[in-house]
């Protein structure tokens, strides 16, 4: 058994056919008709751009969200490419060298940054290079219109342009060396509900073409060799699958109340204003976390405001009247922002990070206060505010955003006057003291992610101490509790946008808390609408009860786990 990181959820089965692109080699000549060659550049850049929006038009059709694609045509027409481009040309570089050094710039940018989000993005930039330099030589690479049914396809990287251009109809699977969870191919295979495993070392070696193999997306493993028993077990979870998917599309437009008729808030987590559309087409009832790092990473100066307010007006309109959270800008820890020159930290995470770097940058922060409360007259927008340890943080936010308006209204520019102002929940200390931070805010919203690691001083990302990280540690179970309790005391509404809002094992006990609003990825949201309506609150204070007097991770892992199983219907090995 092979394992990597599972993007889409699904079972495949299927046999093999191994992509493998030609290499791009080429003549690397001095040049002096630099005419000629800024017109062969000029004429490559147009027909990528006439071929990714025939592939844009094409994963349109099938369903999926062809923006991605059109991003792509953004990235080659930004002045500062073109220009750096055209400039290496004038220099004497013929035009696949220079496409080469630009493009090498920009993906060693990207893969320098912290972000991991950001890091795959550089996939991206270095399949709009390869597509460039294949213009450029008039060659094509692409033979994927054809395959056979039930193909499980394996590749060293999976693109866009690779997800547009294969039918999709015939896909059993997709398995590639790299990429990851954000990558914009893994969204693709998403919306197009294709089983799709990534970052498998050594897939294209390891795995024989024309054999039958199993993948399954959900798990990040793919099963090379098999007897009739797996096979015969993997077609009955795909079914279980299928079944509980179909279940879910029944409550698409429903309201997202439990059994007994509580009514919850299911939101949305988005990273980029064209993600807007996923979160509609998945029915969310508004945007629970818009990160707003994606308009600062990666370029040598900082978005000025105009820019940051036409994204954030994106998103507001884009929702209409919708709550739409907005996060101010969460930059540090494993966000590295290049052009604010953060210093290098011994321990970023707990070193000088998202609020503690913008109140003392304060006119960086104004910018995007500016930006976020004339966004506001747009829709109806909400500001988060990331990584709360103090009381006093929140009122030097306030007292700024305070200043932001007086100075609106002094140029009568339109804003939201009653705009919320909620932080995120995600440090020991805005646990312990949510009793005190709730006084000055209109709402909380838990991010578990962080306040798991930063409660257990684990790092899930290292292998020695990741056993630790554990969302069903006693610990973090009552501090979720404390902090959900402190809200409805104040009359806050309180909601959590980590990734445990998602996992059904731990949707009745956030029931039991009281939690407000679960904010998922766009996909997750009809399963979630679905297993609350499963719910009622005597049930769920039952279980919350037997989960409290439990000791330890293990046992609280299990019984959720039983618990889920019975009230949701799914076998153990989709959890």
């Amino acid at each position: 058994m092979l394992k990597g990181i599972g993007v889409s959820d699904g079972i495949g089965i299927g046999k093999v056919i191994k992509y493998i692109g030609a290499p791009v080699v080429y003549a690397d000549t001095v040049i002096t008709d630099t005419a000629t060659e800024r017109n062969r550049f000029r004429k490559a850049v147009g027909q990528f751009v006439q071929r990714n929006e025939e592939w844009a038009g094409r994963v349109d059709t099938s369903g999926a969200d062809g923006k991605i694609l059109r991003s792509h045509i953004a990235v080659l027409n930004d002045p500062w490419v073109l220009s750096q481009i055209n400039m290496e040309i004038d220099g004497g570089r013929c035009a696949e060298r220079a496409v080469e050094m630009v493009f090498a710039h920009l993906i060693a940018r990207l893969s320098s940054v912290e972000d991991k989000h950001m890091r795959q993005r550089a996939e991206d930039i270095a399949d709009i290079k390869r597509q460039i330099l294949q213009n450029l030589l008039g060659r094509e690479d692409f033979d994927l219109k054809d395959l056979p049914s039930d193909t499980v396809l394996i590749l060293e990287a999976l693109t866009p342009a690779i997800m547009a251009e294969i039918d999709v109809r015939n896909i059993a699977a997709i398995v590639a060396e790299k990429g990851g969870m954000a990558s914009h191919s893994a969204i693709i295979s998403r919306a197009l509900k294709i089983p799709t495993v990534l970052n498998v070392a050594n897939a294209l070696k390891e795995i024989d073409a024309g054999t039958k193999i199993i993948v399954d997306g959900g798990t990040g493993e793919i099963y090379t060799s098999f007897d009739n028993n797996l096979k015969h077990k993997f077609f009955r979870t795909r079914e279980i699958r299928a079944r509980k998917e179909a279940m879910a599309e029944m409550f698409k437009e429903k309201k997202t109340v439990t059994a007994d008729g509580i009514k919850k808030e299911l939101l949305a987590n988005i990273g980029l204003p064209k993600e807007v559309a996923a979160a509609v087409a998945g029915d969310a009832e508004g945007i629970g976390l818009f990160r707003t790092e994606f308009l600062f990473i990666n370029r040598d100066i900082l978005p000025a405001e105009e820019e940051q307010f036409e994204a954030y007006k994106a998103v507001a309109a884009g929702m209409k009247d919708k709550r739409v959270i907005i996060r101010t800008l969460d930059v540090g820890g494993d966000k590295n922002i290049p052009c604010l020159k953060l210093k290098k930290e011994e321990n970023p995470l707990l070193g000088f990070r998202a609020i503690r770097y913008c109140l003392e940058d304060r006119e960086l922060y104004r910018t995007q206060l500016r930006a976020l409360l004339r966004a506001s007259a747009y829709g109806n927008v909400a500001i988060m505010i990331p990584m709360i340890t103090r009381v006093d943080e929140i009122l030097k936010v306030r007292a700024m955003i305070q200043e932001t308006k007086k100075e609106l209204d002094e140029k009568h520019v339109p804003y939201k006057k009653d705009i919320e102002v909620g932080i995120m929940i995600e440090t020991p200390a805005a646990c312990l003291t949510a009793d005190l931070l709730a006084e000055h805010v209109d709402f909380f919203s838990i991010g578990t992610n962080d306040l798991t690691g930063y409660i257990l001083a684990a790092d899930r990302g290292n292998a020695d101490v990741n056993f630790l990280y554990s969302i069903f540690d006693p610990a973090v179970i009552r501090g979720i509790k404390y902090i959900i309790a402190c809200a409805k005391k104040r009359g806050i509404s309180c909601g959590m946008c980590g990734e445990a809002a998602a996992d059904v094992r731990l949707i009745p006990l956030l029931v039991a808390f009281g939690l407000d609003v679960f904010s998922v990825d766009p996909s997750n949201i009809l399963s979630v609408r679905a297993g609350l309506s499963k719910l009622n609150q005597s049930k769920c204070n039952a279980i919350a009860k037997a989960v409290l007097e439990k000791k330890t991770e293990q046992d609280i892992r299990i019984y959720l786990t039983s618990k889920a199983k019975h009230i949701f219907q799914f076998d153990h090995e989709e959890t």
